[in-house]
């Protein structure tokens, strides 16, 4: 998997440096590769997640049933953090599970863990997180290079703390729903990683 992310990354990489309104303007400072160029270039990546075993693998964990119904844009995305201050800011998912593989990753002192609140949910008209931080505990989690970890994404706020230097922390992520929520339409024109203009999106200096 490591060798078809980079090769990915070597044929298309996009930067992105922006505020979002629908989470609060949290910032977002990576380079992506797009869910569609993902689908469009590597069988492996879309065979792999849609692949029978692995889901029926992973509804077992989750006690739900996932399912890959989501948004062409959606279902695959590589971030690429390589500069000081890089982070996915505090947010939340549209769809219900991500599949994350840690690609490359610093060391603690670099940041770039992860840092996650369950059980909170996403209003896009206020998403309060600040307030939503004061009132929760915030749960932070170190990755190796090579793990692979399942998040519900929808019911969890979450981030990468921000890279305190120049350092390099690259993902995959693959996107699905579940049967409960499968046909729950998407809300307000924040898809920044597929539109760097997107209406929520505030372009930093």
């Amino acid at each position: 998997m490591r060798q078809e992310v980079f090769r990915l990354i070597n044929a298309q990489l996009e930067r992105r440096d922006l505020y979002l309104a629908t989470t609060d303007n949290s910032p977002r400072h990576m380079s992506v590769v797009r869910s569609e160029f993902i689908a469009q270039e590597s069988r492996l990546i879309v065979e792999l997640s849609r692949s029978t075993v692995l889901l029926d693998a992973l509804s077992r964990i989750a006690d739900v049933k996932i399912v890959p119904s989501v948004s062409k844009d959606e279902e695959y995305l590589i971030t690429k953090q390589e500069r000081k201050g890089d982070t996915h800011g505090w947010h939340w998912g549209d769809y219900s599970f991500a599949l994350i593989w840690i690609i490359e990753t610093p060391a603690l002192a670099k940041g770039g863990m992860l840092q996650c609140v369950p059980h909170t949910y996403w209003d896009k008209a206020n998403a309060r997180i600040n307030e939503i931080l004061c009132e929760n505990p915030i749960s932070t989690y170190g990755f190796e290079s090579g793990d692979v970890y399942l998040l519900r994404t929808d019911t969890t706020l979450h981030r990468t703390v921000p890279l305190a230097e120049d350092a390099t922390r690259i993902i995959l992520n693959m996107t699905w729903s579940d049967e409960h929520t499968a046909g729950r339409g998407l809300v307000g024109n924040d898809r920044w990683w597929e539109n760097a203009d997107a209406e929520a999106a505030r372009q930093t200096a």
